[in-house]
């Protein structure tokens, strides 16, 4: 019989290692990146509005990103990390979120600091915060309402991106981490990773960091992990790279008539056969 089973998240940062993350917004996605030697695979709320053709913009409901995810974790050895925006509401809606994720067997979740409805980071538009004691009493609730104690809750906070400084970040994120947060996410979409570095300069390592170097991708890994960082995700690398690949492939095969001048470059049949364990299934029946 076919059995999938998975680490923890909190067993993987047990590792003492830089952890690297790779977005994904569904579970072939998640074999890619665990194929790719991805320590964990972030279920991007991004990437999950845009598979559906939708902006990032809280749109989606709590059910519809909790399958995601947990279709996601179903499929792979490694963890789930869940974007899960502002917790879906307040406090209360926090409370049943983490419930429901639980018991679909996420083991980590990460949700943010700014106001619901939520916009995604790099859109124009205001980014507007909840207020800081607020935002730590979701966290509390959050850290309260877990069933297991391995579930790991990262606090994010989106002060660099509303433009409200460094300063206002480090104490936001202490604030957060004394809620009971087990790691802080400092978000930037500044050119360089100068913001992320004075956080870090700032940080009293209350608990571990994650940072995503979206907008700062020239950061080698190494030097992430010298500066003091736990965690990186490279949350939306693999859905841009889709869109080309893609965008390239249909237009291709549109315009020369078929698609014989793309079979050498493009994976064959077989392969998805191997990704999908057919055999395994077919052994069932055998």
């Amino acid at each position: 019989m076919i059995k999938q089973s998975y680490v923890p998240f909190r067993r993987v940062m047990e590792r003492g290692d830089l952890v690297r993350v790779a977005g994904v917004h569904s579970a072939l996605g998640g074999l890619l990146a665990g194929e790719a030697g991805f320590d964990a695979v972030w279920a991007s709320s991004f990437e999950i509005s845009a598979a559906r053709g939708l902006p990032d913009a809280s749109l989606l409901t709590m059910t519809e990103y909790l399958e995601a995810a947990a279709n996601i974790q179903k499929a792979i050895p490694v963890p789930v990390v869940a974007d899960c925006d502002t917790g879906f509401g307040n406090s209360m809606n926090v409370a049943h979120m983490v419930h429901e994720y639980e018991r679909a067997g996420i083991t980590a979740i990460c949700i943010e600091d700014k106001l619901f409805p939520k916009i995604n980071s790099f859109a124009v538009a205001e980014q507007t915060l909840l207020d800081m004691d607020a935002f730590a009493h979701k966290i509390a609730t959050a850290k309260a309402a877990q069933s297991t104690p391995g579930f790991y809750v990262i606090a994010r906070t989106e002060a660099l991106i509303s433009g409200l400084g460094v300063d206002e970040a480090v104490r936001r994120c202490r604030a957060y981490a004394q809620a009971g947060a087990d790691a802080v996410l400092v978000h930037s979409k500044a050119g360089t990773n100068a913001e992320i570095r004075r956080f870090l300069e700032e940080w009293d390592d209350l608990c571990p960091v994650v940072i995503v170097p979206t907008t700062y991708p020239d950061w080698h890994a190494d030097d992430i992990a010298k500066a003091g960082v736990s965690v990186v995700i490279y949350a939306n690398q693999g859905l841009r790279a889709t869109v080309e690949s893609l965008r390239s492939t249909f237009r291709s095969i549109r315009e020369q008539g078929s698609s014989a001048h793309l079979e050498r470059r493009i994976v064959p049949v077989q392969e998805i056969f191997t990704l999908q364990r057919l055999q395994e299934w077919q052994e069932i029946n055998a």
